[in-house]
């Protein structure tokens, strides 16, 4: 009787286990390296001190604060350049009125061969010059408000910036940071010949809009007479 052998091709497994132990060695290993990192960081030496982590929960506070106050005064300042262009607009609606009813009061005294009204020209002179200077005092009130507000928003602005500048420091530095540090704001030292020879220019250009009210009053005044004397 005859015996058939077959033949079978035995596959030998990899082992898995070794790949396995491998990977846990491995995750092991990034894993206490990633907590030696959390350890050694500036944040957790501030988590871990008292004094560290009330002083930058502080300075978040006047963070927040200050970002306040920076977002108030951008909106007041926003609001006077509003009122200043609502009186520039009442300021030029009153002569444009004003030259209207002159322009009809001198087609009229024409007409009627009336030659006295020259004699007459101070009246509306006198009330446009009134007019208009109560408009220019207005306008420079609130052009005084408004560079007032301006000054106060780059002051905090500038305090902003140094809060944010010592807390970006201390989350660097952690437990190293001096607790004794304040925010410094920078302030940029000008000789007296620079104010001397910029004082005029700065304040001619930061009351630019009153010079112009002001000339333009001024012409409107000249006119008044020259329009009512040219019958």
């Amino acid at each position: 009787m005859g015996e058939t052998k077959d033949n079978h091709i035995v596959e030998i497994p990899v082992d898995q286990e070794h790949h396995q132990q491998h990977n846990k060695n491995v995750l092991c290993s990034m894993s206490s390296n990633m907590m030696e990192a959390i350890e050694d960081h500036p944040l957790t030496e501030i988590s871990e001190s008292p004094g560290h982590l009330l002083l930058l929960k502080l300075w978040q506070r006047e963070e927040e604060l200050c970002a306040k106050r920076v977002a108030h005064k951008e909106t007041r300042m926003d609001t006077i350049k509003a009122e200043l262009f609502q009186l520039s607009s009442f300021f030029f609606i009153f002569h444009g009125f004003f030259f209207t009813l002159l322009f009809t009061s001198w087609a009229r005294a024409h007409q009627q061969g009336q030659h006295s009204i020259c004699h007459k020209w101070w009246l509306p002179s006198t009330v446009s010059l009134c007019t208009s200077l109560v408009f220019v005092g207005l306008v420079q009130v609130k052009l005084h408000r408004y560079w007032k507000v301006w000054g106060q928003l780059q002051r905090e602005r500038s305090g902003a910036r140094a809060v944010t500048r010592c807390i970006q420091e201390l989350r660097m530095k952690g437990a190293s940071f001096d607790l004794s540090k304040e925010p410094h704001c920078g302030k940029r030292m000008k000789s007296s010949s620079v104010e001397i020879k910029w004082g005029p220019l700065t304040w001619c250009s930061k009351n630019l809009l009153t010079i112009s009210l002001v000339c333009f009053t001024g012409l409107a005044f000249l006119v008044s007479k020259l329009f009512l004397c040219s019958l």
